[in-house]
């Protein structure tokens, strides 16, 4: 069993399935040899964001940005090593908490609707990707 938060926000349990995501569709494989990405997301994906989630990210990303070109000023101005790698860490977690608000939607909408669609191989798709994505996070 496993714990996903619908788009209202409401918690719900899921049943995973017992064997190892298998993706069948060969689309599902491909991905871009230049960036890594997978060739099959579809287009138009981030409108399907909420609204709410799409300002709040939007919002963290700004900030982010300039936390980022003040550790440039900083290293310009041969600021204190230890206060600009404090400063990394803090856009480190930022992005972190962006990466998760953005999970947090995908598995409210896409993965939610593969569970629901009764789709077996949809569901081992999205499973996958979810947990590909969560094995590149943590390295």
């Amino acid at each position: 069993m496993a714990m996903v938060v619908r788009q209202d926000g409401s918690p719900q349990r899921i049943a995973v399935a017992e064997q190892p995501p298998v993706c069948v569709e060969p689309l599902a494989r491909a991905m871009s040899r230049s960036s890594g990405v997978a060739t099959y997301t579809l287009r138009g994906y981030i409108a399907r964001m909420r609204k709410d989630i799409k300002a709040s990210c939007a919002k963290r990303l700004n900030r982010i940005e300039g936390q980022v070109r003040g550790i440039a000023r900083m290293v310009d101005e041969d600021r204190y090593c230890i206060d600009i790698v404090t400063q990394v860490a803090a856009v480190r977690a930022a992005l972190r908490r962006v990466e998760e608000e953005i999970l947090r939607d995908h598995v409210a909408h896409c993965v939610e609707h593969a569970i629901a669609s009764g789709n077996k191989a949809d569901q081992r798709r999205k499973i996958e990707e979810l947990m590909n994505v969560v094995g590149r996070a943590e390295r």
